[in-house]
């Protein structure tokens, strides 16, 4: 895993559990692995686990909205480099932009939307404030 300025981005093997059987990524395991990078980034970019986020602390970030267009197929064996930038950044929401590249392909876009929410109650609360100055770190425009 690793950051480039303001980018998010690690690496996801197509496998055979991701495909169809023409061998090509069924789109449902697309938002799999976007969900995936929402996860990795929250541990590796923004110093905050799901499991720290979740279990000792209350929080969630549902997706409470999500976009997606399928530019080319992906095929088992592919290794997509997923790319996650921060678009807008409120007071408890996250707008994301997550892309899919193979090579200098791109595959896959997904704008999912994050809210903070504390899980005893469901409802959307700030930001953590240890957590917002990381998040804004990946915000593309500053």
């Amino acid at each position: 895993m690793e950051e480039m300025s303001n980018i998010f981005q690690h690496n996801i093997k197509v496998l055979f559990q991701h495909c169809d059987p023409a061998g090509i990524v069924f789109y449902p395991r697309y938002f799999e692995m976007v969900n995936q990078t929402v996860e990795e980034w929250h541990e590796a970019g923004l110093g905050y686990s799901f499991a720290q986020m979740h279990l000792k602390r209350g929080h969630g970030v549902p997706t409470v909205s999500i976009g997606a267009e399928f530019s080319a197929p992906s095929r088992m064996g592919d290794v997509l480099t997923w790319r996650l930038t921060l678009q807008k950044l409120g007071r408890t929401s996250a707008h994301l932009m997550v892309e899919a590249h193979c090579g200098d392909e791109l595959r896959m876009t997904a704008t999912p939307v994050l809210v903070s929410v504390d899980m005893k109650t469901g409802r959307p609360v700030p930001w953590p404030e240890e957590m917002r100055p990381r998040m804004e770190s990946f915000l593309v425009a500053k």
